[in-house]
């Protein structure tokens, strides 16, 4: 290569390298969503007042995890009054029994197009085989789900990275559930807490991850013992608004192509001033760009 090749060359380089490192950071969150149990409180409060607070921020999608007394239809109304949508819901273990169909039929009038079941009770987790009995279970939500056009998800904590059989609780779920019938609502908080790597599970799960929770925290505390979770009570204070934390957004929702994210929920368990936190969190992600 003679010099003026080089020189070309180097030129090139110089021009063209900004704008791809632009190109590889033009990515960013459409629609920001929030999961509504940040602001139960206020809901409970005003329920109409603190949904119009919630889109006046910015926020074009929520998360419910409850309507405190509202009917589906009055629910829907709210939602379409604050040009909002509410992709998902979040619903107890108990109600995918018997309550299941009507759960699915408020759901259809809501506009949910997920329904996410985001605890399993403490019995069912201390028993060795209860996470697969759980398995079944969300199977056939999935399945009722399926028929009606919805999907069903579920949402961990840190309580599924314990060795069940030799293996964690949260990897049981996945292999016993059929990935078409059952995806995954992660937590991206609790999964710091766990001390997981998120990518791992993107690149070994593929598309399944269509929801994730947005929160952050300040720092890990050490679990009491070895090969137990984080005691929850020394985690909700280290929580924090998206951004001030500890986690890495910009490196994780760079994957969010190969984990199949559609859905970004910013949540905060316990915040002292929840308008305050998801301000500042809005703001965060709004500027966020990867």
């Amino acid at each position: 290569m003679n010099r003026r090749t080089f020189l070309g060359t180097m030129t090139a380089a110089a021009v063209f390298a900004p704008r791809l490192t632009r190109a590889s950071e033009s990515n960013r969150i459409e629609k920001i969503g929030v999961q509504l149990y940040t602001v139960r409180d206020e809901m409970k409060r005003d329920f109409d007042g603190t949904i119009a607070k919630v889109a006046a921020i910015g926020y074009r999608e929520v998360e419910f995890a409850g309507y405190f007394g509202h009917t589906p239809q009055q629910v829907r109304a709210l939602l379409d009054r604050n040009g909002l949508s509410a992709p998902s819901v979040h619903v107890d273990y108990q109600s995918l029994g018997d309550k299941f169909p009507q759960v699915i039929a408020d759901s259809a009038v809501i506009g949910h197009r997920y329904i996410v079941n985001p605890w399993i009770d403490d019995a069912i987790r201390k028993d060795p085989d209860g996470w697969k009995r759980a398995a079944a279970v969300f199977n056939k939500a999935g399945e009722a789900c399926q028929k009606a056009g919805l999907q069903f998800a579920y949402h961990n904590h840190h309580f599924e990275f314990i060795q069940v059989h030799g293996k964690y609780a949260y990897d049981i779920l996945l292999e016993e559930t059929d990935p078409k019938l059952v995806q995954m609502e992660m937590d991206l908080c609790w999964m710091t807490v766990a001390r997981q790597d998120p990518l791992k599970y993107f690149a070994r799960y593929p598309g399944r991850f269509p929801m994730v929770h947005v929160k952050d925290v300040k720092s890990v505390p050490p679990a009491d013992k070895p090969g137990e979770p984080v005691d929850f009570e020394k985690v909700f204070p280290l929580m924090t608004a998206v951004g001030s934390g500890s986690i890495d957004w910009k490196h994780i929702f760079a994957h969010s192509g190969g984990a199949g994210i559609k859905h970004y929920f910013v949540e905060h368990d316990y915040p002292k001033q929840p308008f305050e936190n998801i301000k500042a969190s809005y703001a965060y992600l709004n500027s966020l760009r990867f």
